[in-house]
């Protein structure tokens, strides 16, 4: 689980690659989910978790940037 002050630090971009990365890896545990192959059934909170953090830490700095 990644915590917000980590992620304060990195850069737009970097932010971005791994909301990617993030959003691939709750694909792929849904379709685990699915056929019953889901090893940590936890990690799929924590992912939805992270991803959550991301994109409101990419809302605060667009809508900072506005002002």
């Amino acid at each position: 689980m990644t915590k917000a002050h980590d992620l304060r630090a990195k850069t737009e971009d970097q932010l971005t690659e791994q909301l990617g990365e993030l959003k691939r890896e709750a694909f792929n545990l849904r379709f685990q989910a699915a056929t019953s192959q889901l090893e940590k059934p936890s990690r799929v909170k924590e992912v939805r978790k992270d991803i959550a953090r991301i994109k409101t830490l990419q809302n605060e700095r667009s809508r900072s940037a506005a002002k």
